[in-house]
């Protein structure tokens, strides 16, 4: 009995979860107020946004000290995906007028947390926040997917071999459009295209330790865009 309220129970919570999504599949409510109170305060110059996934959503639980720098705004959203981020990235991005966004995404999309993604998919989506920034006159950064060998959640998809790919073609890109790419990937995998153990409490997300590895890779590419001004 105890079992079959518990199945009950978590039909319903999904029934729920997928509703809201219908309702707001780019979850344009997630920084909504935190927005609107970010408009209202005095212009930083060197303001930079993080777009991305729970990994740069969870860098402000692991690493909190991180993003006491008032200048840097988390807009990461767990399992999001890039057609997602896209379509945010006007209010969640381009509004709060930065100098700088650092984009990280791409590994749900492996993971077909909307559906199926072919790599050339992922990387229209990125370029095309890659243009928007740049029409706004924001400088970009683009990060590397991290390394994962595996999805706990979904098993059998090979990200072990997408995700280099992937970044092959982010980091092309880059280099074509001269914009700055932030590898985080080299710095964490374990050499078999994983991410070292150490660094991760999932063999996806990083731990403390692990965002104490991105943190400097971060604040050089940062730098180094406040530079190009």
């Amino acid at each position: 009995m105890k079992k079959r309220s518990a199945s009950i129970f978590s039909s319903i919570l999904l029934l729920v979860t997928v509703t809201l999504q219908a309702q707001d599949w780019a979850n344009l409510q997630r920084y909504k107020h935190q927005n609107d109170s970010i408009q209202k305060l005095s212009p930083d110059d060197n303001r930079v946004v993080f777009m991305g996934n729970s990994i740069t959503e969870g860098w402000s639980q692991h690493q909190p000290a991180f993003f006491e720098n008032t200048s840097y705004i988390n807009r990461g959203i767990s399992g999001q995906t890039t057609p997602q981020m896209l379509i945010r990235f006007k209010q969640d991005v381009i509004d709060l007028q930065p100098e700088v966004v650092v984009i990280c995404a791409g590994t749900n999309d492996i993971a077909g947390n909307t559906g199926p993604s072919s790599l050339k998919m992922v990387l229209d989506n990125i370029s095309s926040m890659v243009e928007i920034a740049r029409a706004n006159e924001i400088k970009v950064i683009l990060a590397s997917v991290h390394p994962a060998f595996e999805y706990p959640w979904r098993k059998g998809l090979k990200p072990n071999e997408k995700i280099p790919a992937l970044n092959e073609l982010l980091k092309s890109y880059a280099k074509s459009n001269d914009i700055l790419y932030l590898d985080y990937f080299t710095a964490m995998t374990d050499g078999a295209n994983g991410m070292k153990n150490e660094y991760t409490y999932d063999g996806v997300h990083p731990n403390k330790k692990g965002y104490e590895v991105m943190a400097p890779l971060a604040e050089t590419a940062i730098k180094k865009a406040l530079q190009s001004k």
